[in-house]
């Protein structure tokens, strides 16, 4: 018998909020006034303060067929900081904000918060602010990330010299891969109610899509080794789009090495199975939440031997001579921006 889930009218907006917020620790110093006022007080004393948000929206940004509401919370916590991370700051808090419509309970709420909950333990992260509204239609999830850091050590996307080598963590692609993996399964389960989802070896790709991990140990690395890159962006809609937006803003051109961009194994395989290209799930997939950076050539050796994994993958050019994918065997293909469109039906 199905368990009988709490109407979270019923339940009433202020026990709900007390409900959520009892896990809310703070372990931030930064953080003076957390959950339980108007707003948010925070301290930063001689630095300077980094904001981003990240919105998800069901139907556009994930389906709760196949995304555990667990998986989404913390997944949303990772797009927020990720990109605070690529600004080479350290997330200290998030705001949430969430709009409900009726279909869900109390016990949905709860799930969400353990996943948000989770994320912020893992990063350290302290949950400053909550606001729960109904929605009309479905889910719509924002989490705001702030972070503090001295103004010599922020990252823009502006600071990119001809020259300067074009630095990744990670690999790309699987994250894309492990979508098309699921909206396979539900294509199947809507034309047979009875089918059980095939996911087994699986698992990578589907961790990659459903729970991604945030860069800090990237960020931790170039700080211990007292390397600030002089440009960086956050890469959720895909290697090409991503280094465009990074070369327009810094004014150069690029050249990336296919033979050098990073995909896994498994990432192949499920392509193979699917009849799909894994080089261009990693030019213009997304979701990948990995970080994008360039650092002088000076450095190469540096990188080499102190920055494990992360790869070089190209170097930036003058802007007169454009952007450009270079084959294995030497072919130059024009950088075009795809995108993702953020389509997870």
């Amino acid at each position: 018998m199905a368990k009988k889930l709490t109407d979270i009218n019923d339940f009433g907006a202020v026990n709900l909020l007390d409900r959520i917020t009892v896990a809310a620790e703070v372990t931030q110093p930064s953080t003076v006034k957390g959950i339980g006022d108007d707003a948010a007080v925070t301290d930063a004393p001689a630095q300077q303060h980094v904001t981003a948000t990240a919105l998800q929206l069901e139907g556009v940004h994930f389906d709760l067929t196949y995304t555990p509401l667990k998986h989404l919370g913390y997944k949303a916590v990772v797009a927020a900081i990720n990109k605070i991370y690529a600004m080479n700051v350290t997330p200290a808090q998030i705001i949430v904000s969430a709009g409900l419509s009726k279909r869900f309970a109390v016990e949905h709420v709860d799930e969400l918060f353990d996943g948000i909950t989770i994320a912020c333990k893992r990063y350290a992260v302290d949950i400053v602010g909550i606001s729960l509204s109904s929605s009309l239609t479905g889910l719509a999830l924002s989490i705001t990330a702030t972070g503090a850091a001295p103004k010599e050590k922020i990252v823009y996307r502006n600071g990119g010299k001809p020259t300067d080598l074009l630095c990744l963590t990670g690999n790309l692609g699987a994250a894309y891969m492990g979508l098309q993996l699921l909206k396979r399964e539900k294509t199947v389960f809507e034309g047979n109610s009875h089918a059980q989802p095939q996911l087994e070896g699986y698992n990578y790709i589907l961790e990659r899509y459903l729970k991604p991990e945030a860069q800090k140990e990237v960020i931790s690395l170039l700080d211990e080794n007292h390397i600030v890159p002089t440009a960086m962006i956050n890469l959720s809609e895909g290697l090409a789009s991503e280094t465009l937006h990074l070369c327009k803003q810094s004014g150069c051109g690029v050249r990336i090495y296919l033979e050098r961009v990073p995909i896994a194994a498994d990432t192949f395989k499920i392509a193979d199975e699917m009849n799909l290209d894994a080089v261009v799930a990693a030019l213009h997939g997304g979701d990948d939440y990995e970080l994008l950076f360039t650092l002088p050539v000076t450095l190469h050796e540096t990188i080499t031997r102190e920055l494990q994994g992360i790869d070089v993958i190209g170097h930036l050019t003058d802007v007169s001579e454009g952007a450009y994918l270079i084959t294995p065997d030497n072919q130059a293909i024009a950088l075009k921006a795809q995108g993702w469109n953020d389509d997870s039906q």
